[in-house]
Order: C-alpha cells, then structure tokens, then sequence
C-alpha cells in the first residue's frame, strides 16, 4: 500500500503542476497578448518552452518546500498528499472564476492545512512559513510595483523623442524578450515547487534522512514538462483578467511590466523564496498603470485579485485538512 500512495502522490504532484502551468500561463503571456505584441497561441508556445528551461535553473526553492514548510521529519505521504489535493481544488476554483490566485499560496496552504491536522501545531515550520512565505508575499508586489512604475517613467523620459507608432513597434518586439523571461523565471520559481514535494515524498517512501534530500534529474524532468504542458494548455480566463480588465496596457507598459516581474522572479528563486509569481506580475501591472495616473488602474477588480491573495493560504488549508482523514482511512 504504501507503494501505490507514492506512486499517487507523485501523479497527483505533476498534476498539479499542471493546474500550476495553465493557472499561472497569465503571469507570463497575458501583458503580450493584452498589447498585441503576440497572438495567444505564440505567446503560450514560447511560454511553455521556457516554462520547461526554467525548471532546469536550481533547487533552492525545491529544498525549502521539502523542509522549511512543515516539518519534513513528522510528515507522511498521507500529508503530502491531503495537500495536493487541497492546492488543486483551490488553482481550479480560482481559474473557474477567472482571478490570479497563487498557485504556490495554495500548495503551501495545503501543506499548512495537512501538517495541522496531522501533527498539530509542531508540523508546521512557523519561522519558515514567516521569513520564506509571509514576508516575500508583503515585499515582492511592493518591489515590482515600484520597479515597474520608475522603469516606466524612465522609458518614457528616454524615448520621448521617438515616433510614437515607431516606439510602439519597438516595445512590441521588446516583449518578445520580457515575456520569455518572466516564463522562464516562473518555471525555475513554480516548477521547483513540485519538484520540493516528489522530494520529500521519495525520502519519506524509502525511509531516507530528510537531511540527505536531493533532487533526482527525472524529478526535475517531469514537474518541468508538466509545467510547461499545464502552460500550452493555457489559461484564458485568466489572461483576461491580468492582461486588460486591471488597466488597458500599451507595448511600453506591458514590457516595463515583465521587466521588472521577471527581474524580481528571478532574484527570489536565486535566494532560495518560494514566491507567488502571481503576485509579483500583478503588482507590476499595477505599477506599470499607476504611472498614467491613479485611476487608470481599476482598482475594483485589483481588489478582488487581493481578497483572492489572502484567502488562497488559509482556503487551501481548510480543504487539504479536510482531505486528510479520509486519504489517512483509505490508506
């Protein structure tokens, strides 16, 4: 038994990570898709392909999923698995209704939720949640949002003597490259999330040491093809959402936007933060319209992506907890 609920804990995980890909597809392509500067399907297509070479970049993140979350040494396949299940059912409640919940929110949720019920309060790395998940999810939007609305005015100041058709072409084309490099900073950020959780459950299958965990090629093989398949499928719902109903982008803000978000990204990943990309492209769509003027962002349905926020962590929680006891009496 204990072999058929790893081998389920690992299809469930890069099923996961697919819901990751197709929820998250926004992040990358929905500023190139809003402006034009791609069609849907090219963007999505360019986007899957660096989704896949993101996942390949490092394994910090994986490593703080696996051990910094909850604590690895009280966890079981049965916790990891009431997690999934709880990650999913809220990444396919949230894509239903179109908002740019987070994907990592609602695994670490997950995991919160699954450890709570398991080991009580000790299951869970209250520290690491704090330094790893809480801080970088209050920081990061703010960072992008800034980094987005001052790049922006310096775009502006530089090329304001640009032909205004012939500047547009130019950010266009510019997107091209933001755009991959947002989808290529998600990968190597969200891929590794799964990659953390197939970790830990083959230490925990094969009754290893937590501290000996590591990241077999096959693991990071799979949650990125996964990924990057969940990101081809795409998200359109979504992209909607992210790409015109927060504010109307043009080429130039579009490419501020996923400069300053891939940037950030990626920054997070190389120290090792599981970050909600989510949150940080929608902070600097955010910024990138508030150089305009305040209220060309509609801050209504901004809101609604911020209520989404602070409900994904405990939502997620709730529903993996649920999922506990019936997985823990069937296996």
């Amino acid at each position: 038994m204990n072999d058929v609920l790893f081998v389920l804990v690992v299809l469930i995980a890069l099923g996961f990570d697919f819901t990751n890909g197709f929820h998250d597809t926004a992040n990358a392509i929905a500023t190139s898709v809003g402006t034009r500067a791609l069609s849907p399907r090219m963007a999505v297509l360019i986007a899957s392909v660096a989704n896949l070479a993101g996942a390949f970049v490092t394994t910090a993140v994986a490593k703080n999923i696996a051990t910094g979350i909850i604590d690895a040494n009280l966890a079981t396949l049965h916790t990891l698995l009431a997690a999934l299940f709880g990650a999913i059912a809220w990444n396919l409640l949230t894509w239903w209704f179109g908002l740019p919940s987070s994907s990592s929110h609602a695994l670490i949720g997950g995991l919160v939720g699954a450890a709570l019920v398991q080991s009580g309060a000790a299951g869970v790395e209250w520290h690491g949640l704090a330094h790893k998940v809480v801080i970088p999810a209050i920081f990061a939007p703010a960072i992008a949002f800034a980094a987005a609305f001052l790049l922006l005015l310096f775009l502006y100041w530089v090329f304001k003597w640009l032909n205004p058709g012939i500047a547009s072409r130019g950010f266009r084309l510019g997107q091209l490259g933001t755009g991959t490099w947002v989808a290529f900073t998600h990968g190597a950020n969200d891929a590794q999330k799964t990659m953390g959780v197939i970790a830990l459950a083959i230490v925990l299958h094969d009754n290893g040491d937590i501290a000996n965990l590591e990241i077999p090629t096959w693991v990071k093989v799979s949650a990125g093809v996964a990924i990057g398949l969940g990101t081809y499928a795409g998200g359109w719902r979504i992209i909607g959402t992210l790409g015109q109903r927060v504010f109307r982008m043009e080429p130039e803000s579009g490419f501020a936007a996923q400069a300053a978000a891939g940037t950030t990204i990626y920054l997070a990943t190389k120290y090792g933060y599981p970050l909600s990309t989510t949150h940080v492209v929608s902070g600097a769509v955010m910024g990138a319209g508030a150089t305009r003027r305040l209220s060309a962002v509609r801050w209504g349905v901004a809101g609604n992506i911020v209520v989404a926020w602070v409900l994904t962590i405990p939502a997620a929680a709730l529903v993996a907890a649920a999922f506990y006891w019936p997985i823990q009496a069937i296996f």
